[in-house]
């Protein structure tokens, strides 16, 4: 494995756990998460705006 791909593969890492905390947070005080992040994700944001929380 080249320097590269293992830094290439750390910033997706890094890229994806961002994205988890920021959709975490924003989830967490009643906001809709940034779609960009929920895409990062793996999760349609149209299908996450669907849901309903109490």
């Amino acid at each position: 494995m080249t320097k590269k791909h293992t830094s290439t593969k750390i910033g997706r890492l890094l890229n994806v756990f961002g994205s988890a905390v920021a959709a975490a947070s924003a989830t967490r005080i009643g906001h809709q998460p940034v779609a960009s992040d929920l895409r990062t994700l793996g999760i349609d944001p149209v299908q996450f705006s669907a849901i309903h929380r109490n």
